[in-house]
């Protein structure tokens, strides 16, 4: 639904990456700013399979599309997209975004949401050059953060090219700008929520309490990682 009287059709969707083991505050919020900020119709939250570029999640595909779906609930803007965790093989981006392409049109606009550590490091994705013909990225920056350009040459180079101001500038085209926005710095990680899992401290307020609740109940984590 929307909430700006514009045509819900028309408008960007947001792609948002990760393993999310387990999905926390940082993602959530990190969904919601730039769904403001960029005025997306959604957010889809794409859980990977078997990343290309970190190790293996320490969950399972289905106990962490499990905690997805309960912290996700309560957000008609959220959704959850499987595709990842549905196929056999390494998890590129790429192949992910031409799956939603095909299944989202060729008009509509997509926005892959990323960090600008991760962004500075794309030209070490598998085929990241065609990235570009697939979505438009928004770049998180922390306030106060300078990101003129990537040191990469090659990526800097598109990044200048590519680079707009304007959020409206994403419903004009399917794919194919980079543009900047703001986000809030939380101090939450997978890693150390489940560095508190081990050592039995607490990890309240720093996921939903659906998403603490299915942890408490399902010990999705390997025994060595749930105590000391």
């Amino acid at each position: 639904m929307s909430t700006s009287g514009t045509d819900d059709s028309a408008r960007p969707i947001g792609l948002l990456g990760g393993t999310f083991d387990p999905v926390h505050y940082g993602h959530l919020r990190l969904a919601e700013e730039a769904r403001e900020a960029l005025a997306l119709a959604r957010v889809l939250f794409i859980p990977a399979g078997a990343p290309a570029h970190r190790p293996a999640p320490a969950a399972s595909a289905a106990h962490r599309r499990a905690m997805l779906a309960a912290a996700l609930a309560d957000n008609p803007h959220f959704a959850l997209e499987t595709f990842e965790l549905e196929r056999d093989a390494p998890s590129y981006t790429v192949e992910t975004l031409s799956a939603l392409r095909a299944r989202e049109g060729a008009a509509r606009p997509l926005v892959w949401i990323i960090g600008s550590d991760a962004f500075a490091a794309l030209h070490t994705w598998h085929r990241w050059r065609e990235l570009f013909a697939l979505a438009h990225f928004a770049i998180a920056q922390r306030p106060g953060q300078t990101f003129d350009a990537p040191q990469d040459a090659a990526l800097a180079a598109e990044y200048r090219a590519r680079r707009v101001n304007e959020p409206q500038r994403l419903r004009h085209a399917a794919a194919g700008y980079l543009i900047d926005f703001a986000m809030t710095p939380l101090a939450i990680s997978a890693t150390a929520i489940r560095a508190n899992l081990a050592r039995g401290a607490s990890n309240r307020y720093l996921l939903p309490a659906a998403v603490a609740n299915y942890i408490d109940h399902h010990q999705p984590y390997p025994v060595e990682l749930t105590r000391p």
